[in-house]
């Protein structure tokens, strides 16, 4: 394991440059995803404003250039630290279930909708909270004028934009997800847009416009609201005006966790992500994988059966803690990790795993609590971004429409998609995670940050839906028990494996290794999902904060969009 100022030594042996998406700088720093959001983000940055005023208008104008994935009508988890106050806190502006949805709403004819169905109804369309994150933001911790922050996005929406790589791909995989208005947006009279090929969003425009002379709050009443509503209706939805007025956001306190003396900060259910992550933590310090060489078939085969370990926990036990009881002591118990470690063996594969039993370690008795049975089905396509700047804040947010071109429902003459994030529920009443009226469904979004001395070094987050406790996991691994710089830490190959078997193993992965694995079982038949647009696991970006060396920011944006992390001059 690297001790803290090794970790920082590690990043001074890369040079950062255009060619990796990375950067250095004492005065601030932004990654997101696209280029063009990370440069309104560092826009604020230069002209003063802090991490907060940064991030808001990175996904404002990710709205613009990533509304595939992101945007007015997404959900997500900010999270925040304050330097001044040394404090740390969630925004929880995750999509929640409009007040007349019922745990039937997916059953049709005495069957669960087919999911491919739920994933383009109206009735999977969540109150969208990521605008109402943004408001908070701005109210609490931002500095700068409304106008200032939005005004890149709009400029953005007005003029031509070049299609980029991440547009192409996901068009041509995806535009059978669209309806009539988004079709008309994507797939112009008929020809689906290319790379090279150039879009101006005049009404989108118009909504940040809107948005720009009310404020945030016209998301949920006025014109927008009204049109979002509708919009809802036509298509069967259940989405009303007093859903949308009586939306807030949760502040809540980090799930706070530890991984080999190093305090880590992530959101807490109903996101799923941070408690993931954290047990895959616990489970790497205790079969002590550091011992292994990180490119050696023991340390793939070891994080391959702790990724599935963790996932059929996480699918059995996770929900909304308003309204069910949840096991998170037991999950990360000590006693508890070292059961589930002693299923683990380096010498066979373990086949579908089960979830354990961590009520067993809980303080409080499980009570009527019914359990998840279901396999994971959250969409992919999210998109993660983070700010740091020259005081010490951070903020950090991972948002999303849930799957690629969410619902396909655009709100028409306004240019936004809705989301589909209730098809996170489970659709078969009766569990933990099942559908009911105000109800946040399950995600993995997992903003991150750890500290040293209680002094934040790190952030860093991965969209991917269930993937991301996997990528931004294997992220750390590789940092602190390898010590490798950012750049490497997030290009290094990653693997998914499902409890039931499903399997994601990136291309990289050394032919020695290779060769062991399929000995004990592994196959490797597909190197990638079929359902995404990207062509590795997530897309990692990150943020490293040199407490030796006054504060030098390094930043990273993985390889698979078209992003950039840039630091202001």
């Amino acid at each position: 394991m690297a001790d803290i100022g090794d970790i920082f030594k590690a990043q001074k042996r890369y040079k950062m440059d255009n060619e990796n998406k990375g950067d250095t700088s004492r005065d601030g720093m932004v990654a997101s995803a696209i280029a063009e959001a990370s440069a309104a983000g560092n826009k604020m940055l230069e002209s003063g404003g802090n991490a907060f005023d940064a991030l808001i208008a990175v996904q404002l104008s990710l709205a613009v250039v990533e509304g595939m994935n992101t945007g007015i009508g997404a959900g997500g988890f900010i999270l925040c630290y304050d330097n001044d106050k040394k404090e740390t806190k969630v925004v929880n502006a995750h999509s929640r279930a409009p007040a007349g949805l019922t745990p039937e709403c997916f059953i049709s004819d005495g069957e669960p909708m087919p999911f491919d169905e739920r994933t383009k109804s109206a009735v999977s369309i969540g109150v969208p909270g990521i605008m109402k994150g943004m408001e908070y933001l701005h109210e609490n911790y931002a500095t700068l004028p409304l106008e200032q922050l939005i005004d890149p996005a709009i400029t953005l929406a007005k003029n031509e934009l070049r299609v980029n790589s991440l547009w192409d791909r996901t068009i041509q995989l995806f535009k059978h997800r669209l309806k009539d208005t988004a079709r008309e947006k994507f797939v112009p009279k008929g020809t689906p847009l290319r790379e090279g090929d150039t879009i101006t969003q005049l009404e989108l425009a118009k909504t940040l416009e809107i948005i720009r002379e009310d404020g945030f709050n016209a998301v949920y009443e006025g014109e927008i609201a009204d049109a979002i509503v509708e919009t809802v209706r036509e298509h069967g939805g259940t989405l009303t005006r007093e859903d949308l007025l009586d939306y807030q956001v949760k502040i809540d306190e980090p799930l706070w966790s530890s991984y080999k003396g190093y305090k880590i900060a992530f959101p807490a259910p109903p996101s799923g992500g941070g408690l993931g992550v954290a047990q895959q933590l616990k489970m790497f310090e205790a079969l002590d994988i550091s011992r292994y060489e990180p490119h050696s078939w023991e340390k793939y085969h070891l994080v391959s059966q702790v990724v599935q370990f963790v996932l059929a926990d996480r699918q059995r036990y996770i929900g909304d803690p308003g309204f069910h009881d949840l096991p998170l002591e037991g999950l990360l118990d000590e006693d508890y990790i070292k059961e589930r470690c002693g299923e683990i063996s380096l010498e066979k594969n373990l086949g579908k795993v089960e979830p354990g039993n961590p009520w067993k370690y809980q303080k409080k008795s499980a009570g009527s609590v019914k359990n998840n049975h279901y396999t994971d089905n959250e969409g992919y396509e999210t998109t993660h971004f983070t700010a740091v700047d020259r005081w010490g804040n951070i903020a950090s947010c991972t948002s999303s429409i849930e799957r690629i071109f969410g619902s396909g429902i655009m709100v028409p003459n306004y240019g936004f998609l809705l989301n589909n994030d209730l098809t996170d529920f489970e659709p078969e009443p009766g569990q933990v995670n099942e559908p009911d009226s105000n109800k946040c469904p399950t995600s993995s979004k997992c903003p991150t940050i750890m500290f040293h001395d209680d002094a934040p070094f790190f952030t860093l987050g991965s969209p991917g839906g269930p993937t991301i406790i996997a990528s931004v996991a294997q992220t750390i691994l590789n940092v602190i028990d390898y010590n490798m710089p950012l750049e490497d830490a997030i290009k290094e190959p990653r693997v998914y494996i499902e409890p039931e078997l499903g399997r994601e193993w990136e291309d990289g992965i050394n032919e020695e290794a290779m060769q062991e694995l399929e000995t004990l079982g592994y196959e490797f038949t597909q190197s990638f999902r079929v359902e995404s647009a990207d062509t590795r696991l997530g897309d990692v970006q990150a943020i490293m904060i040199d407490q030796t060396d006054g504060h030098l920011l390094y930043g990273v944006a993985d390889s698979p969009r078209p992003g950039d992390a840039r630091g202001a001059e």
